[in-house]
């Protein structure tokens, strides 16, 4: 009963510290946890909706028009009453009004009775779909009806038909994430797909077929049948549980790098909980001393200690778990436009388990080294605020190599990827000993400068006050703003690229789709000298012998082997290209068809030149030897290939043609209009539209990460509100001092001020250097956009930083401030 009241008398003795302890708990486990209840909500959600998401039992999806033998196999099993299948058809395409004066590309979906098989698509006008989708008609989305400034029952000319704006779809089942889309739904009946024109041959359209299965038992059965008659590595057969929903790659790709995120929060937050505790364990020195002189034991007063910690951090994690609960409640606003619209969130028990034993094991990791540091406290310090003699290294050293397993198996854990981790460790790891090294470098400068001004002199010998934190919050602050201020930098620049600054010299109109028959005449309707590349539709099948596994190049996170590429032929090479490898585009003594390779190609498979490619260009093999490696010499929106075959290899395959050109902003929608309605199968994109798009995905994507990265920097401000109470003493006797020598309390407050001034100073301008070379290093070696420093914001970021460390030290030193130098002068001579 007695030790319950010595510790609750002792948490209420250290409130502010214990608060502060309190809170880098609840910090450490709120991100990951939230995140894990989110992500485990959001699946769930995929896997109870997933025959909805995907609107069938079974999906089949190609590029190009279904085999034979495959179409064989679902007649059949419709025949024999297995299945129901209906057709469904997408690409994009330029939709006019009526009188032809305004145009807009727009998303294509043309549907045949049936669809879809689950979910509903639901209509403003509450009616039922299959009832409005019927021939001579379209439903479309709001949007195309705001642009085009149309009502319903207006006509809409969908390449050479002109058909009736029936409803509006306001939900689709197979659609729920649509920001990446290029333009508005619009849904057409089956029967008018042969009035619109718009398929020919090497059109860019996206076949599936959706099926229900009348009985599910035998729904693996039926997928199996059907798998063993598609082609391939050109026609998937999946299932509703198999399928891999954009929406499900895209969250499980960004939820990843969240993830990182969290991990590196908890690890500034660990730090937090070890200042904090040490601050506590100050308040506590003559405590302590007191219990010695009486003849407790080392091990007696760490476990009494421990008592404490274990009380605190009890409170924190479950605080922290209740906290993460809170903020998954907020994250479905955050990720609004991203995700399912009829998510509902759950409360894992998983989560809950997950979120204690993370939370007790960063208390019991973290506090470990200020606990072992209490055999140091001497019975003599009851007299005096003496300093402690150097801590021994053996325990720093194995409280250091346990944290460093423990990151490095939370990030393995976190992300399921060896390699990804591993670089991530790599790249935190040197985030901090780089940060490490600037802090100590600068710290080293600011000591030995000369200071004439007493008040910047006090200020900087403030900084090196025992106990007090600098190095800690330095490097804590740069590494976690160093994140924030590369992700504006890098969405600055790509703004500035893309948006605010289109390059001069780059096209912003694209035409593809150009049949053969119609370059001609397109080339004469356009009126514009230009180049017109041959595109040729293929899929890898083997790179030197060894086929390509698709299921395992999908699995990789960036581009891959498995999708389909686009092939062209020339013989010369572009004016931003130069060769590599490789002594010419092609080799006169080479027998044989074959290819020049861009070396963006070479981040998917290590190839060199003679090595050997085979490529499916329309159900036939065609091996190509490697003859030359590209690269790209200059930024630019150009158009560009990764595969160049010479003209004899593809000129008799099937293929399209497509253009770019640069047309000022006020004759694009004429010229939009009189190509479509010349040639109402070829697609215009309009890429100042498309970088809009761009735009506002870049923002709700940075906005979600700086939210995140923003605990990182909580973690850095309970640093410095730590470091402020560890330095109390030191603090109260600085003040004190400078109040007998008749030194007013503006001159203290100053002092504080140029002091946390200066804290923000170093960390921001480190952190700013940091993150001006990773967004060069991103935008020239990864985004391929040139790199501007952006010295408004850059300016302003530091601005910033200063001014919330200056706040945030004042703001905890506030109690330091008003201490009454006669009460602290009686209490050291009653001591």
């Amino acid at each position: 009963m007695r030790s319950r009241h010595l510790v609750r008398r002792q948490i209420t003795g250290a409130l502010h510290q214990s608060v502060v302890f309190v809170l880098c708990v609840i910090l450490s486990i709120v991100t990951l946890v939230s995140l894990s209840g989110f992500s485990g909500s959001v699946h769930a959600s995929f896997l109870r909706d997933a025959r909805a998401l995907h609107a069938a039992d079974i999906i089949i999806q190609a590029h190009a028009p279904f085999s034979l033998p495959l179409l064989k196999a679902v007649n059949r099993l419709e025949r024999l009453g297995s299945i129901e299948s209906a057709r469904v058809y997408r690409f994009y395409s330029v939709v006019r009004t009526a009188k032809g004066d305004a145009s807009l590309l727009a998303d294509l979906k043309v549907a045949e009775p049936g669809y879809p098989f689950y979910g509903r698509v639901e209509l403003a006008s509450g009616r039922s779909f299959p009832e409005v989708l019927t021939r001579g008609g379209v439903v479309v989305e709001q949007a195309l009806l705001d642009r085009l400034h149309l009502r319903i029952g207006d006509r809409l000319r969908v390449g050479s038909a002109m058909l009736t704006v029936r409803d509006v779809v306001t939900v689709e089942p197979d659609r729920p994430v649509n920001f990446f889309a290029l333009g508005p739904r619009v849904f057409v009946a089956a029967s008018d797909l042969a009035s619109l024109d718009l398929i020919g041959k090497g059109s860019r359209v996206d076949y599936d077929i959706l099926a229900r299965v009348r009985d599910r038992k035998d729904l693996d059965r039926v997928a199996g049948e059907l798998r063993s008659a598609a082609l391939k590595d050109r026609e998937r057969v999946e299932t509703y549980q198999t399928a891999d929903s954009g929406v499900k790659r895209f969250f499980d790709n960004f939820l990843f790098f969240l993830n990182l995120i969290g991990i590196f929060t908890l690890l500034l937050a660990g730090v937090g909980i070890q200042s904090s505790l040490t601050a506590f364990l100050k308040d506590q020195e003559r405590t302590i001393a007191v219990m010695k002189a009486l003849g407790a034991k080392s091990r007696f007063i760490i476990g009494h200690y421990f008592t404490v910690v274990l009380v605190l951090g009890l409170g924190g994690t479950f605080l922290g778990i209740g906290a993460s609960f809170l903020l998954q409640r907020a994250l479905p606003g955050l990720f609004r436009g991203l995700l399912p619209a009829n998510l509902e969130l759950t409360i894992s028990s998983g989560a809950m388990a997950e979120g204690l034993m993370l939370g007790l094991f960063v208390v019991a990791l973290f506090t470990f080294l200020p606990l072992d540091r209490l055999k140091e406290v001497k019975p003599r310090s009851i007299f005096g605020k003496e300093e402690q003699g150097s801590t021994q290294r053996r325990p720093a050293w194995l409280t250091g190599a346990a944290g460093a397993i423990f990151f490095v198996a939370m990030v393995l854990w976190r992300v399921r990827e060896v390699k990804t981790g591993l670089y991530f460790v790599f790249g935190v790891g040197m985030l901090i000993v780089v940060a490490f090294l600037c802090a100590e470098g600068v710290l080293r400068i600011v000591r030995r400068l000369p200071a004439k001004n007493l008040v910047l002199r006090q200020a900087m010998r403030g900084l090196f006050r025992p106990r007090n934190a600098t190095r800690s919050i330095i490097v804590t602050l740069t590494a976690s703003l160093a994140v924030i201020f590369s992700i504006t930098l890098v969405e600055q620049n790509l703004d500035e690229t893309f948006v605010r600054s289109y390059p001069p010299d780059s096209p912003n109109l694209f035409f593809i789709d150009i049949q053969p028959g119609q370059k001609d005449a397109f080339a004469r309707e356009l009126g514009i000298e230009t180049t017109y590349f041959p595109v040729v539709r293929s899929t890898i099948l083997e790179v030197n012998g060894e086929p390509i596994d698709a299921e395992q190049e999908r699995r990789k996170r960036g581009d891959n082997l498995a999708r389909e590429f686009n092939l062209t032929w020339r013989g010369h090479l572009l004016e931003d290209e130069r060769i590599v490898s490789g002594k010419a585009l092609f080799l006169d003594d080479w027998p044989g068809v074959q290819v020049s390779v861009l070396d963006t190609v070479l981040s998917m498979r290590n190839m060199k030149v003679g090595d050997t490619i085979t490529f499916r260009i329309q159900g036939i093999p065609l091996a190509a030897r490697i003859s030359s490696i590209r690269t790209r010499t200059r930024t630019s929106l150009q158009p560009f290939f990764y595969f160049v075959f010479p003209e004899q290899a593809l000129k008799d395959a099937p293929q399209t043609f497509f253009t770019a050109v640069r047309v000022d902003r006020d004759r694009i929608a004429p010229l939009q209009n009189r190509i479509v309605a010349r040639f109402p199968n070829v697609t215009v994109i309009d890429v100042t539209e498309t970088v809009a798009v761009f735009a506002r995905v870049m923002d709700r994507l940075s906005s979600i990460v700086r939210f995140f990265t923003f605990f990182s920097v909580v973690a850095g401000v309970l640093i410095i509100i730590s470091s402020v109470f560890a330095t109390r003493y030191a603090r109260i006797q600085e003040a004190v001092f400078f109040t007998i020598l008749g030194a007013r309390g503006r001159f203290v407050l100053a002092v504080f001020s140029l002091e946390g001034l200066m804290l923000g100073l170093i960390s921001g301008v480190i952190a700013l250097v940091l993150a001006q070379s990773v967004g060069w290093i991103v935008c020239k070696y990864s985004l391929d956009v040139a790199y501007k420093p952006s010295s408004a914001a850059s300016v302003l970021m530091v601005l910033s930083t200063m001014l919330l460390v200056v706040v945030v030290s004042l703001g905890a030193s506030i109690p330091i401030l008003r201490q009454k130098p006669a009460a602290f002068l009686r209490e050291q001579a009653e001591e």
